[in-house]
């Protein structure tokens, strides 16, 4: 497989609502700053750096960008940098943010969203990004409570324009259920990779059979989240990795995408070489042995 030629066209597509976007998307959050830092001691990254990142995804196909407005550090902001670098935006660009979480100046986490709050911070990535609407808002929430208010205003930020298509993050089935009884939803964005829960598995094949997109968040780190990838010393996954000339961290997000033709990926990085290797990853077939031996590891938790 040829990197270098590869775009995100390789991986295939799926619906979000009325848009189509290729299964291999990117990730902002690590744009704003080296590293997964957030915060007064965050360092900022390059902008320049930041917008020629952006720009090669999009020109190596790439037509869907995960971000948020509290992905930022100092002098930094994702949503600002898309802005910057891709405004006037491609007519296939498909930009889903999040909302319920919140930053203060300092970086420090604000007490989630009230209802009321949403609308505030709807507008904030509105303006941030230089857009009239949204074309997928995420509401983020922690933990089991009901989502019926939150989610029941995001509602009617739609039906006011302001909004194109709903989704959720980190959730689970009963809120997905919940969700849906007051609105469409398009995707459910949830931790998922290599070493995940079977409940999370099973959850990925629900989306599966009620037509909703899984975008697994950390796909490549798994259940190491921002320590990065565990267990890429087992042999399994570095013999498979050699077969095909690539790194392990292609094969996991290649596994992820193998879940099913519903998962999108959103890998995330701030290098050109990781972003190209990346995308190569929607070309990469597995085989059914293959698969078999990294399901044996997913289902022993690696």
């Amino acid at each position: 497989m040829t990197s270098q030629l590869t775009t995100a066209a390789a991986s295939g597509t799926w619906a979000l609502g009325d848009r189509t976007v290729r299964r291999i998307g990117f990730g902002a959050m690590r744009l704003p700053q080296h590293g997964e830092a957030f915060g007064t001691d965050a360092v900022p990254r390059d902008r320049d750096e930041a917008v020629r990142v952006l720009r090669r995804a999009v020109g190596l196909g790439v037509n869907h960008i995960d971000t948020a407005a509290f992905y930022f550090s100092p002098l930094r902001s994702a949503n600002e940098l898309i802005n910057r670098a891709l405004a006037p935006y491609p007519d296939d660009l498909v930009i889903t943010t999040k909302v319920g979480p919140g930053r203060g100046p300092s970086g420090a986490w604000l007490p989630h969203a009230t209802p009321q709050q949403l609308r505030g911070q709807v507008e904030e990535n509105l303006r941030q990004l230089g857009r009239d609407h949204l074309d997928v808002v995420n509401l983020r929430i922690v933990g089991t409570d009901s989502v019926a208010e939150r989610f029941g205003a995001l509602a009617e930020l739609r039906t006011a324009g302001l909004i194109r298509h709903l989704g959720l993050s980190n959730i689970h089935p009963h809120h997905l259920a919940e969700a849906r009884s007051i609105a469409p939803v398009v995707c459910v964005q949830n931790m998922y990779g290599l070493g995940a829960s079977p409940e999370q598995k099973e959850f990925l094949r629900l989306c599966g059979e009620q037509r909703i997109a899984f975008v697994p968040f950390y796909s490549i780190a798994g259940t190491g989240r921002t320590a990065g990838a565990v267990g890429d010393d087992r042999g399994e996954v570095r013999a498979i990795a050699r077969a095909h000339g690539v790194s392990t961290a292609q094969i996991r997000l290649a596994w992820t995408l193998h879940q099913g033709p519903h998962v999108l990926a959103i890998p995330g990085t701030g290098d050109l070489e990781h972003l190209v290797q990346n995308v190569a990853t929607g070309a990469l077939r597995l085989s059914g042995g293959e698969l078999a031996v990294l399901d044996s590891l997913h289902d022993g938790a690696a």
